[in-house]
């Protein structure tokens, strides 16, 4: 029961006034039942956060994954420095060169920007080299590890018409509180609906505005993948022919176990531009996700890269003042 819980969680979290008792239903259970599950898998910290995922670009944010070649004997002090930076939201080592990992984002009120901050990270850590590998293409975003062992191994990714909307100073008020971690209660939303003072048809209007404009991709769980028992996630990076990259990019993210798929661009030093998010509880798990799409795409090389430790994973923060404190000390 706990496994179909948790996946429910991640797949068809219920945009409803008790949605518990909507899970409960449709597994047969008590809703307190379903509160006592998740609020143990809180406890064991199983489960990171339960709240709305937005669409960085679609609020204005600019991001981007880049890696640093970083020494040894600088990391420690690197990681600190990264760290302290809002829009860090992962942070990883892997098995390569360059070996930190981490997504930045800056927001559109950013004195910076993107490039300058990536540029004073570079000199403040004393990286020897760094790549930024922007997003081209996005094929797949959606993190849904397979609890149950009962997912097919290949779905469709579902393409969404969007609509279009200006963003009022109400929608920003509830992207804020939507973005927070519910309270595990029978009704989650109600303190939203009280501090917005509205009611429950309008909140849930306004929800369905922001998912069908893209600006929210969805309202979900997300777990901790080693605690949940999926301790083999790699990143896999492909070399591939870019006139192949919609076809390819389409291909790979069929597969279940591929959370991230998106097309980056190739520098000298990094010849890889297909990046694949690949969850596995083994590494012989996620190396027969390899193999299969290796069959199905002409990759020139490809390269898994494990992360051998995590040293940050949180959800990106919209709309606060903690990147302008952070840029007040490098203007």
């Amino acid at each position: 029961m706990t496994d179909e819980i948790l996946l429910k969680l991640q797949k068809d979290f219920p945009l409803e006034v008790r949605p518990f008792e909507v899970i409960a239903k449709q597994l047969k259970t008590s809703e307190q039942e379903v509160i006592n599950t998740i609020k143990k898998q809180k406890e064991n910290k199983i489960i990171r956060q339960t709240s709305a995922i937005f669409d960085t670009k679609s609020l204005g944010y600019n991001s981007s994954l880049v890696a640093f070649k970083l020494k040894d004997k600088h990391i420690d002090n690197a990681v600190d420095i990264l760290n302290s930076h809002p829009g860090i939201t992962h942070n990883y080592e892997r098995n390569h060169s360059f070996n930190i990992w981490f997504t930045v984002a800056t927001s559109p009120n950013s004195v910076l920007g993107l490039e300058k901050t990536v540029q004073i990270l570079f000199k403040l850590t004393k990286a020897d080299d760094h790549i930024v590998l922007p997003t081209l293409k996005l094929f797949k975003i959606s993190v849904k590890l397979d609890t149950t062992g009962k997912e097919a191994v290949k779905q469709k990714v579902a393409k969404i018409k969007k609509i279009t909307i200006n963003l009022s100073d109400k929608h920003i008020e509830l992207i804020k509180l939507l973005q927070e971690d519910i309270d595990i209660v029978p009704e989650p939303f109600r303190h939203i609906t009280q501090k917005l003072n509205i009611s429950y048809d309008d909140f849930f209007d306004m929800i369905n505005e922001l998912k069908q404009s893209g600006v929210m991709r969805r309202f979900a769980s997300i777990l901790n993948h080693r605690k949940a028992g999926f301790n083999a996630n790699a990143m896999v990076v492909w070399d591939i022919d870019e006139t192949k990259a919609q076809t390819y990019g389409e291909k790979a993210a069929q597969y279940s176990a591929v959370s991230h798929c998106y097309l980056r661009p190739k520098y000298p030093q990094w010849r890889y531009n297909l990046f694949t998010m690949i969850h596995g509880k083994t590494k012989e798990d996620t190396q027969k996700v390899i193999n299969n799409i290796k069959q199905e795409i002409k990759a020139y090389e490809y390269m898994p890269l494990y992360s051998s430790r995590e040293f940050k994973k949180i959800r990106l923060k919209y709309f606060t003042n903690e990147e302008q404190i952070w840029e007040s000390k490098y203007l």
